[in-house]
């Protein structure tokens, strides 16, 4: 190469990242907000704000779900039981529907399942609880996106992070003053300005980016490397996840009419052998039959990795079948960790809010990288504007899709809590109908931003944004009773919900002082630098790229 190394990496990482930047930003928005799923579904359900907090042992509240199912799901040949914790008030259940039979059109689900909140106490239906996705919505989207098969969506996504890890690793090559570039800031310096904010916001978290990039990747290496797998179980994946995993197949009913035993008694047996660890998912298969089994699974938290042990029982005769994860073997144990380190499952509030303060540094290194590109670009045809002449085809293009993406995606999350609190409770497909709203607020965004990608509609974009972020803890003291004057003054009603309006409020905020700070006076472009030694370069190029 005629280039240096420097150079080199400087062009890769430019690239690296520019041409998949705008999902990127998408995926470390989603996932960002993903840290605190279990919250942003609670305060999208302000009927279970007031939920009783009284504490019901696992197996009372497993036992009125046992008692639901077999009153309204007894033909289905699968049940899904997910208990109660700190983070969620109520019982999830949750079955998949015989073939051929209906929806039910209440309570969610999709797809041939649906799922019903539960009061853990009673066991009854919490029928007016608000149909929503919620935070899980959220979680999806930053692997799965939307409206494609979910199979396609994690090739791109997994495009995308390998993208994103090369463009990380060139970057750190190609800054040779890595960490003392993390302390400089010269603000109103054009070009110079962007990539000090890069710099800043990439080193800030720089541990966190590459294990949340690796990781990501590892969540789904069986999908992305299935080779290995396939010639050794010659393509058998049940052996496979069974021998790794210790996933039974679900089996076949036996056409033998059985009761189902107790539940109860089995979640105390596996809670006595996990030294009294609760349980956080209870999986029921063929119920009423000769074959059922019931799976007991541990509840989070208690390690870093996220394959939690389980313990599998015959579920007409109550008799233990197999004990999973209680020692996995050391690669099943280092996977399990890259996985849970991606989820942050094991994390406490605290570590939970420093995830997700280093998951928005993230987003700013991403946009400030996008927006490098065009400030660059922009440098470089600085006469040819001033001449009266219009940008190139390919920098309209970028700073358009930056608008629709950068300023354009707060919009669609702010639109997705508002349409949570406007629409009617009632409303057919209520989460179809919120999802819609994010999107079809997302794509006006977007178009608007290619019709003037402009100065101003960074401004008003970003504006919309703003006060739409800032407004949720309006509208939510507006519909409920459980606002900020209660949950933060009074200390009434869950901390998640006060969190939660905190946290949008500064949000808000924040991306009001950008709107404001753009509206000032337009700096003068920054003078270009002397070439750094031993490069050829200019010092800001030398220094690192989009």
């Amino acid at each position: 190469m005629k280039a240096g190394l420097r150079q080199s990496m400087a062009w890769l990482h430019s690239w690296s990242g520019l041409l998949v930047c705008w999902v990127l930003f998408l995926v470390f928005c989603a996932g960002t907000a993903s840290y605190f799923k279990d919250e942003i579904t609670l305060w999208m359900k302000p009927e279970l704000h007031r939920a009783a907090t009284k504490p019901v042992s696992s197996a009372a509240a497993v036992s009125r779900a046992v008692e639901f199912l077999q009153r309204n799901a007894a033909d289905s040949p699968r049940w899904f039981i997910s208990l109660p914790d700190g983070r969620n008030p109520a019982v999830q259940v949750l079955w998949m529907r015989p073939p051929g039979a209906p929806a039910s059109g209440i309570g969610g689900g999709r797809g041939r399942f649906e799922t019903r909140m539960l009061d853990p106490a009673t066991g009854a239906f919490l029928q007016q609880v608000r149909d929503t996705r919620g935070g899980e919505f959220l979680y999806r989207l930053h692997f799965d996106l939307y409206f494609m098969q979910a199979l396609w969506a994690r090739w791109i996504v997994g495009f995308c992070a390998m993208f994103m890890l090369v463009a990380i690793l060139s970057g750190i090559i190609t800054h040779r003053r890595i960490f003392q570039d993390f302390f400089t800031f010269r603000p109103r310096k054009g070009q110079r300005s962007w990539l000090d904010a890069h710099n800043a916001t990439a080193v800030l978290a720089l541990p966190f980016h590459l294990m949340i990039t690796y990781t990501g990747l590892v969540t789904l290496m069986f999908m992305y490397m299935p080779w290995g797998v396939q010639t050794a179980y010659q393509g058998n994946l049940q052996a496979f996840n069974s021998e790794v995993f210790g996933r039974a197949p679900q089996g076949k009913p036996s056409g033998l009419a059985t009761p189902l035993t107790p539940v109860a008694p089995l979640v105390d047996q596996a809670m006595r052998h996990w030294d009294g660890a609760p349980p956080g998912r209870i999986v029921i298969n063929l119920p009423g039959d000769a074959n059922a089994t019931v799976t007991v699974s541990r509840s989070g938290g208690r390690s870093m990795s996220a394959d939690e042990p389980s313990m599998r029982f015959n579920g007409a005769t109550g008799a233990l079948v197999a004990t999973v994860g209680d020692a996995p073997a050391a690669a099943i144990q280092t996977r399990g960790v890259m996985v849970g380190l991606h989820e942050a499952h094991f994390a406490g509030p605290l570590l939970r809010a420093l995830f997700f303060m280093s998951g928005l540094a993230g987003c700013a290194m991403v946009a400030t990288g996008a927006l490098l590109w065009g400030v660059k670009t922009r440098q470089g045809q600085a006469r040819a504007l001033a001449a009266g002449a219009r940008p190139g085809l390919g920098l309209r293009l970028v700073d358009a899709l930056n608008i629709g993406a950068i300023a354009g995606l707060p919009i669609a999350f702010a639109a997705y809590f508002w349409a949570n609190r406007l629409l009617p409770v009632a409303t057919a497909h209520r989460p179809d109908a919120e999802i819609h709203a994010f999107f079809i607020t997302w794509a006006v965004a977007a178009v608007l931003a290619q019709w003037r990608p402009t100065r101003g509609m960074w401004r008003a974009q970003m504006w919309a944004g703003a006060l739409m972020l800032a407004g949720i803890p309006v509208l939510n003291a507006v519909t409920t009773d459980t606002h900020l004057g209660v949950t933060l003054l009074q200390g009434q009603g869950p901390a998640a919900v006060a969190g939660f309006d905190l946290t949008v409020l500064a949000l808000g905020i924040a991306l009001g002082g950008a709107a404001h700070l753009l509206g000032r006076r337009k700096p003068a472009p920054a003078r270009r630098a002397a070439p750094a030694k031993g490069t050829g370069m200019p010092a800001s190029d030398a220094t690192g790229a989009a």
